[in-house]
């Protein structure tokens, strides 16, 4: 977020449009500094819908548009409009083995960038629907056999140490056991971080996630209050 200090007047927003109307060949332009070449215009058409990227912090980024737009290093967030001149997405990165354009580039969603917004300006951050855990990283978890989300620590007091939900545990010795693995939530099954990730974000904050826990190969379900975590 910017904070400008300028007079209203002079400021001219961007209209904004709505992504989840767009089509695959329909045509957009894109606007960027692209190698300090500022106020730079390219014309392309959305190639693709419902991308999927990680951000810099490792969460996925869905319904991301792809777009043949040339997008190289200093188009980032930069406008990605309609023909129309209506904002309807952020360019955010590119795919090229050669670091350049190669015609592949993604713009983040205006819808998304309408929900972030409101938070970034109140909070400061995203925010973050969870339920007060730490959990162990894919690779760690695939390394051990496990399918789901290991539980590695949970906050004292959150929502998860509330309904009973137990991290590692380490005995006398230094034997580190499995406390609960999320194998589940609302009935769908979850293989990774990921999965757990978009399940919260489906669910919002506030909302009520029923968790399908497994431990010591027994099974049970939980209902947990999702709340904005760091």
């Amino acid at each position: 977020m910017l904070r400008i200090d300028a007079p209203g007047r002079k400021l001219r927003p961007i209209p904004l449009g709505v992504s989840s109307s767009l089509a695959v060949g329909q045509r957009v332009l894109a606007i960027g500094n692209p190698f300090g070449l500022d106020q730079t215009l390219t014309i392309g058409v959305v190639s693709a819908l419902g991308r999927e990227l990680n951000s810099p912090a490792g969460y996925p980024i869905r319904d991301v548009i792809q777009t043949d737009a040339a997008i190289n290093p200093g188009n980032s967030g930069g406008p990605l409009l309609d023909s129309a001149g209506r904002l309807i997405g952020v360019n955010t990165a590119i795919f090229s083995p050669s670091g350049t354009s190669a015609g592949i580039g993604f713009a983040v969603p205006v819808d998304t960038v309408r929900e972030l917004v409101p938070q970034l300006i109140e909070h400061g951050r995203p925010i973050q629907p969870g339920i007060g855990v730490v959990l162990v990283e894919d690779r760690l978890t695939a390394r051990v056999g496990v399918r789901g989300a290991i539980v590695r620590q949970v906050s004292p007091g959150g929502p998860a140490d509330r309904a009973g939900i137990l991290g590692l545990q380490q005995s006398r010795r230094g034997r580190v056991t499995l406390g609960d693995i999320i194998i589940a939530v609302n009935d769908q099954p979850v293989t990774s971080l990921k999965d757990l990730v978009l399940a919260f974000e489906d669910i919002g904050v506030g909302g009520e996630a029923r968790l399908t826990l497994e431990r010591s190969r027994q099974q049970r379900t939980v209902s947990v209050r999702l709340v904005a975590v760091e």
